[in-house]
């Protein structure tokens, strides 16, 4: 039981992040702006906030208000990935620029200056930035006693809970409310699927796509922040490909928020499994191939690749994404 605790603690750690930046995705491809650049927009976010938590660490200040810390630090990783995203937004929107270009410049950009920062700040070749070790909610935060033999739910729970847990329950509730229950929610999407006719009843689209790209880079920058924590080895500049990862995520889900949630715990629990393969003891140990482990650490692309295959002929993208908007056309 306790490893079956452990592995959907982890499941729900890694899907924080994918769910994250799919919903940053879904905002932005529903306001007709592909945005590619969520890998970058996820590394920024992510070394803007954990130098901001290197800076608390050695400030003495974190330690002494670890949560106020923790949020502070979720707040700038949103800020900075919106400020990133931005350049997109500004190529795609104001400029017209191809969308596919732009991402994949943008995606080349994010880890380059991230390596220039984080060797002017720390020094040549110190890359890895580490997270300092206050950042985890334990029973003590919430005035609670640890037992010595946690049970199932205290493993689940507890092992590995973050306050980006909270905040994207949150988030995500609050996405699907914006995004079907509010007059934003609804231009938002008008402008994805048909732009022309959005604007002849008076709604600004370049505003509102301005609006989706923000968001996608607010969603972004908490993502990278939160892949950095699950990832638990401290910001090394990369996210790992999880920002592609997470657009697959979003095509599964079919730009729905509640069926992106499903395909994010379903993607990470692939993820899991080939982290934990070790210790799962049903699981084929190919103890004869030489670098074994990696076959089960290629299990969640090898998924990614499958799904997509079989679910995309049915997936419905909004109609005008990756379409610059002309006002003058008709």
């Amino acid at each position: 039981m306790k490893i079956l605790a452990d592995i959907l603690s982890a499941t729900v750690m890694f899907a924080v992040p994918l769910l994250m930046v799919a919903l940053g995705g879904m905002f932005s491809e529903r306001s007709g702006v592909i945005n590619l650049a969520l890998d970058g927009v996820m590394i920024i976010g992510a070394l803007v906030s954990c130098l901001t938590l290197r800076a608390f660490n050695l400030s003495g200040w974190g330690p002494a208000h670890p949560q106020l810390a923790m949020f502070l630090a979720i707040l700038i990783a949103a800020f900075s990935g919106m400020v990133f995203s931005n350049l997109l937004g500004i190529a795609a929107i104001n400029f017209k620029g191809n969308q596919t270009i732009t991402g994949t410049a943008l995606n080349m950009f994010a880890p380059a200056f991230s390596i220039v920062l984080s060797w002017a700040i720390q020094g040549q070749g110190q890359t890895t930035i580490t997270l300092p070790t206050w950042l985890r909610m334990t029973q003590a935060t919430f005035g609670l006693t640890p037992s010595e033999n946690p049970g199932f739910w205290e493993t689940f729970i507890f092992k590995s809970l973050y306050m980006t847990t909270i905040v994207c329950v949150i988030l995500l509730l609050l996405s699907i409310f914006v995004l079907y229950r509010t007059r934003l929610g609804l231009r938002l999407r008008a402008c994805g699927e048909h732009p022309q006719a959005a604007d002849s009843v008076g709604i600004n689209v370049y505003k509102m796509r301005a609006i989706g790209v923000n968001i996608s880079g607010f969603l972004g920058g908490i993502g990278g922040l939160a892949y950095t924590i699950a990832a638990g080895s401290g910001f090394q500049s990369t996210v790992a490909g999880y920002g592609f990862l997470a657009l697959a995520v979003m095509i599964f889900g079919n730009w729905n928020p509640v069926r992106i949630l499903g395909a994010s715990l379903f993607f990470a629990l692939f993820k899991v499994v080939g982290a934990y393969s070790g210790s799962i003891p049903f699981l084929p140990t190919f103890s004869g191939i030489k670098n074994s482990q990696y076959i089960y650490q290629c299990i969640p692309y090898a998924v990614t690749m499958i799904v997509l295959i079989f679910t995309s002929k049915r997936s419905k993208a909004p109609l005008a994404e990756g379409i610059p908007y002309d006002k003058g056309q008709r």
